[in-house]
């Protein structure tokens, strides 16, 4: 009896797989910072997502407006504003020109590399307009003008830029071919007044007396240069 009290009395020891108090604690502790570690990634994750998703916005916002002044990209657009166009070839020198100058002209321009041949189209504040060809030098050649008071003028220059021969028409009805020596001194006229009658005038610095009507067609030679001087 007292062999089994004894038995009985006696202290138990715990089993194996009962845990201990300090194992415990260091497993809490271990799932604590392991949750400490996840939550961090999480929130470095979450800021890596909003800039992605800012930079998506702005790139979104780029494109429209983009697409809302240009259009959409492949597809052409009805209207190109501008206020100058300019042409370069391969090298980058400029070969062309379209645009305002300063006085308010309207120019169209095409040059020829290495030197100064070009064609110009102008149209003047005033309304007059011309077209002309300029040589290696710059100098106007050949120039085709439509001035503000209706006349039309067909103007042939040499070297230096000095009308030696113009072919006009008045708004009178006149017209008239001029020829000018190398200093621009008028020295042959044949026209005819608006009355149908034939001028002719011939080695005279101005035109005689009864060739008055083919004046206004003389001064056009002139007038078509200072115009076209305007332009250039």
């Amino acid at each position: 009896m007292s062999e089994n009290q004894g038995a009985a009395g006696a202290p138990q020891t715990p089993s194996s797989g009962t845990p201990r108090p300090g194992l415990s604690e260091r497993a809490l502790l271990a799932r604590l910072d392991a949750i400490e570690q996840t939550e961090a990634r999480l929130r470095r994750q979450n800021t890596i997502n909003l800039v992605g998703l800012a930079g998506l916005v702005g790139l979104a916002a780029g494109l429209f407006f983009l697409s809302a002044r240009r259009g959409v990209p492949g597809s052409v657009q009805d209207v190109v504003e501008s206020r100058q166009y300019v042409l370069r070839d391969k090298t980058g020198a400029i070969r062309g020109a379209w645009g305002f100058a300063d006085d308010g002209a309207m120019r169209f321009v095409l040059q020829n590399p290495g030197d100064q041949r070009a064609l110009r189209l102008n149209l003047l504040p005033d309304g007059s307009a011309g077209l002309t060809f300029s040589d290696s030098t710059g100098a106007a050649r050949v120039v085709l003008a439509f001035l503000q008071d209706g006349t039309s003028s067909l103007v042939f220059a040499d070297q230096r830029g000095t009308a030696r021969s113009v072919y006009s028409f008045t708004p009178n009805g006149s017209s008239s071919l001029i020829f000018a020596d190398k200093g621009g001194t008028t020295r042959a006229v044949l026209g005819v007044d608006p009355r149908g009658r034939t001028l002719l005038s011939g080695d005279a610095a101005t035109p005689a007396p009864e060739d008055e009507a083919a004046a206004p067609a003389a001064d056009s030679a002139p007038s078509a240069l200072e115009a076209n001087n305007r332009r250039r």
